[in-house]
Order: structure tokens, then C-alpha cells, then sequence
């Protein structure tokens, strides 16, 4: 009886030089592959060139600073890539701990005024479901690293993902009712001497849609990376701060910050959950979009913030 293997490509080839040869084509690069994967250049530089002689191809071009994939090996490449998303997929959901955490990536503003506060009632609803939150601020690849479900601000329009918005990405100056009532803000040009937290290039953005037309020179006292710190500095006394009234709607409410002006810009074009297509039936990514996109929809702060941008456009 003859070998069923015999007429098999992929006979002899094992599945780690696939997943090499899969990391180095994305990364182009070995240097990058092999930190990725944990192995030495060398180790991954070999595992490629067994798998070039296997095939009797070429597939990649070496150049002085990185590599190229050869025509055999931009075919593969594609394969390969697919292949090893459809392995992870399969592994992951094997697992015990993946039908029982939930894993999110979204950033670090976002995630603690509007997502932690809310997430108990999700967790109460859905007992046996733990939740892993992640805070970057770079837009991660929710398949390559785990995650199921994304929050984050841009267009919604992602390749290998689908997306529901969630609100707009709006702005405004936030500051301590002290604060307002020492500055006299009888219009938004009183905040041009102001001292001010945040992006000068902004600021400019909200005073000319708040109808100022010029600025003058910059009075901007801080910058920081997160929203979060800039708008605790606003909660200090130290300036106005260009940050969501949907996000610190609480901290309004409370009487911790007033919001001196009505007029709102959209420095994003909103913030979105996102999740991988090919998981859309996934019951626990489908239970969380769904509460979260229904959580969103009953926010007040999110009502009033989409009703204000309506009568901006109108007027």
C-alpha cells in the first residue's frame, strides 16, 4: 500500500517553521520574529532556510537591513497568516480560561469614568464571566494578542473587524466652579488668558468653533498623555481643562467641575467597541456588545452631548 503522505506538500515540514516563517513575513524582519517568538536570529534565520530548501524556493530577498518576501513567498506569506489567526482562534477556544474571562483593550480615561463604573451590573448579569481589562493607549491587534473585544476612539473602520459606536468623541473646558467664578467667564473669549490644560492645537479647534477667531499667544500650563491627568489637575485649581463632559459627567453632576460653556468639538469622530469578525457569534462577545451598546444608549450624558452637536450643526 502506497504512503497517503507521499503525495503531501506539507510532509516533513513542521508547524513551527511555518509559524517562523509567518512572524518574519509580518514583521519583516528575523531580528523582529525572533524577538517575538522568544528564539535567537540565528534560530529563526535557520528554521527559514529549511523551509526555503524543503520547497526548493526562495522566499525571502535578504537586504542590509531587513527582508523582503520573494512572489513564492508573498503567496505563502498570505496562507500562512491566515492559517495561524484559524490555529490561535481554535486553540483559544479550547481552553477553559477562554469561556471564562472575558478580555477587553481600551483606554485608560475611557475605562475608569465610564466602563468601571458600569461594568458591576454587566459582571451581576453574567456571574460565571470574569472580565480582564486592559489599558493602552495603542491600538492592539485583538487576535494576535487575546483580546476579545476593543473600546477605542476612531472610525469604527478596522480591517478583519466589526464595530458599534458607542458616543461621540466630544470636548469642552472643564474647570472648578472656583476656578470659573475667579476667571468672570462671561464668554468663551475670557478663556483666552486663561490658564489652560491640554493641546494648544485643540483649544484652537473649540475656540473657533465657539466663534473666537483668534487665539493669540499660547497659555497653555500642562499637557499630559491621558485625559484622566489633565482633567485631576482641572480638579486641583489649576486650570481649564479640554476634556468629554460625557466621560465626567459624574464629577459635573457632583458639583466637582462645571462646564462654563455649552459649545462641544469632536476631536475623534466618536468612540467604538470593536471585535473580530469571524467571532461575531462568540455568546460571551455578543452578551458584553450588546449590554454595552444598550448601556450607551440609555447614558444621559451621551443624549444630551449628541442633541448639543445636532443643534451646532443646525445653527
Amino acid at each position: 500500500m502506497s504512503d497517503p503522505r507521499a503525495n503531501d506538500p506539507l510532509a516533513g515540514v513542521p508547524l513551527s517553521s511555518i509559524r517562523v516563517f509567518e512572524a518574519a513575513a509580518r514583521l519583516k524582519s528575523f531580528t523582529r520574529a525572533a524577538a517575538e517568538l522568544g528564539m535567537t536570529q540565528a534560530a529563526v534565520s535557520w528554521q527559514i532556510k529549511a523551509l526555503e530548501t524543503k520547497l526548493s524556493l526562495s522566499l525571502f530577498r535578504r537586504l542590509p537591513r531587513e527582508v523582503a518576501l520573494t512572489e513564492p513567498g508573498e503567496r505563502l506569506a498570505r496562507a500562512a497568516t491566515e492559517a495561524m489567526l484559524l490555529l490561535r482562534r481554535a486553540f483559544a477556544d479550547l481552553t477553559e480560561a477562554d469561556q471564562g474571562v472575558l478580555s477587553i483593550t481600551t483606554l485608560a480615561t475611557l475605562a475608569s469614568q465610564w466602563l468601571a463604573p458600569r461594568l458591576g451590573a454587566f459582571q451581576v448579569a453574567n456571574a460565571g464571566l470574569a472580565v480582564r481589562v486592559d489599558t493602552s493607549s495603542q491600538l492592539l491587534d485583538l487576535e494576535r494578542d487575546n483580546f476579545d473585544v476593543g473600546i477605542r476612539a476612531g472610525t469604527g473602520d478596522w480591517p478583519g473587524l466589526e464595530a458599534a459606536r458607542l458616543m461621540p468623541g466630544v470636548f469642552t473646558p472643564l474647570c472648578t466652579p472656583a476656578l470659573a467664578a475667579s476667571l468672570d467667564l462671561t464668554g468663551p473669549s475670557r478663556l483666552i488668558a486663561a490658564p489652560r490644560i491640554g493641546d494648544e492645537k485643540e483649544w484652537a479647534v473649540w475656540f473657533a468653533a465657539a466663534g473666537v477667531a483668534e487665539v493669540g499667544h499660547p497659555s497653555v500650563r500642562l499637557r499630559a498623555d491621558f485625559q484622566a491627568l489633565e482633567v485631576a489637575a482641572a480638579l486641583g485649581g489649576q486650570g481649564v481643562a479640554l476634556a468629554s463632559p460625557i466621560l465626567y459627567a459624574r464629577e459635573i453632576a457632583a458639583g466637582m467641575l462645571v462646564q462654563p460653556f455649552p459649545d462641544l468639538v469632536e476631536l475623534s469622530p466618536g468612540y467604538w467597541i470593536a471585535w473580530p469578525a469571524d467571532r461575531r457569534r462568540s455568546p460571551k462577545i455578543a452578551r458584553f456588545r450588546d449590554w454595552l451598546v444598550a448601556s450607551a444608549a440609555g447614558d444621559p450624558a451621551i443624549r444630551a452631548a449628541e442633541a448639543r452637536l445636532a443643534e451646532q450643526r443646525a445653527g
